[in-house]
């Protein structure tokens, strides 16, 4: 959909403000006002900080689909587990984080009414004496209610993914890892003219996936790519994410070079799933801060540190996921590393390097930037694993 940005007047950006005021984001006004202003910018902007949305003041595909969640509170209709469409909204977030407070596996908080967050409703409804369908109603709301948390001692999401992550076992082979080039197709993501050349975010992008590919193939990773670098069709984040999942990857690396209006901004980024009330993807945030420390450590970026958020790509997908953003194209400094292949080098072996050390046990673990990525593809070689 074509975002709807300040200036703009119709229906749409009517109900637009229908759900800000809603939210309190936003003063209450004429219910047929459909004037995008200053005011609308604000509030849109604040909802979008408050869920985790790339702040942009515009209402995109994504913005749109988080301000129709929003519309629903926990307790104002039966949630189930509909075929083929489930049911979505943030009434289903806040039911998903109230199970996992309370000790029980709905996975990750996304929003999104599936067979996992059913069973576990089920679950807690055989608990305490209810009739386990797996639907939330009145009944199962009333004894929500009523209950406390029942996990202590830690995060429960955090403590559970850790155990997995745990028993999984420290080596990197065997394991599938989706690597996501941003952008691709017809969109070039950023692009900057220096001289005669044309540098653009997608074929960066895909160059630094490509070098990143070979170093987890000699480390004894599958991998698979989301795109390749001839043009076509530019994927949705969606489907980037339900790809990733039907491959049941281990992990999930989306890659991007960022660009700003002032030639100033400069470094890396790692962002994760997390939204504004702490909920968080906990194996998805020690990826990022591995990721972030390990680029840093190797490259000399500026540490722009890792950052929570609710984009599409990190809340549907179901492991581990991270999105870098490898320095800014539009910041000469950066701008001449990125061009650098010998760079782009550097930050394939920092990202191989993060993804082997989430693995080891805390004792077992290395200092940042002291893993020699080429004993990997060695032990590889040799056929043996390191236990």
């Amino acid at each position: 959909m074509r975002p709807i940005r300040p200036g703009d007047r119709g229906p749409a950006v009517t109900e637009i403000r229908t759900v800000l005021a809603g939210l309190e984001l936003l003063a209450p006004a004429d219910p047929q006002a459909d004037e995008f202003d200053t005011a609308t910018e604000r509030a849109v902007r604040a909802f979008q900080q408050s869920r985790g949305l790339s702040v942009d003041g515009r209402v995109g595909a994504e913005t749109w689909r988080a301000l129709e969640a929003a519309r629903w509170r926990l307790g104002a209709r039966t949630l189930y587990h509909a075929v083929p469409e489930p049911i979505t909204g943030e009434d289903v977030r806040s039911l998903q984080e109230r199970l996992l407070e309370m000790g029980y596996d709905v996975g990750r908080a996304d929003a999104i009414y599936g067979i996992r967050t059913s069973r576990a409703v089920a679950q807690f409804q055989r608990e305490v004496g209810l009739t386990p369908d797996g639907a939330c109603g009145p009944h199962t709301m009333n004894a929500l209610r009523r209950l406390g948390r029942k996990v202590v001692g830690g995060r429960p999401q955090w403590l559970r993914e850790s155990d997995a992550i745990r028993q999984s076992g420290p080596t990197l082979v065997g394991r599938t890892v989706v690597i996501d080039p941003g952008h691709g197709g017809t969109d070039s993501g950023v692009v900057v003219p220096d001289g005669p050349l044309r540098w653009t975010e997608a074929d960066l992008a895909h160059d630094l996936a490509s070098r990143l590919e070979g170093r987890l193939a000699a480390s004894g990773v599958r991998v698979q790519l989301t795109r390749g670098p001839a043009p076509g069709e530019c994927l949705p984040d969606t489907d980037r994410a339900q790809l990733a999942n039907a491959l049941g990857a281990d992990v999930f690396i989306s890659l991007h070079v960022d660009g700003h209006a002032n030639p100033e901004a400069d470094g890396v980024a790692t962002y994760h799933y997390g939204t504004d009330n702490g909920v968080t993807s906990a194996t998805g945030e020690r990826l990022a801060g591995l990721v972030q420390r390990e680029i840093v450590a190797r490259t000399g970026l500026r540490d722009c540190r890792t950052h929570a958020k609710a984009w599409d790509l990190l809340r549907l997908t179901r492991m581990p996921a991270v999105r870098v953003e490898v320095g800014y194209l539009t910041s000469p400094d950066d701008r001449g590393r990125l061009v650098d292949p010998r760079f782009r080098d550097r930050v394939a072996e920092a990202i191989v390097a993060a993804v082997q050390r989430m693995y080891f046990p805390i004792e077992r673990d290395v200092p940042t930037g002291s893993l020699d990525v080429s004993e990997l593809r060695a032990v590889v070689a040799a056929g043996t694993v390191v236990d």
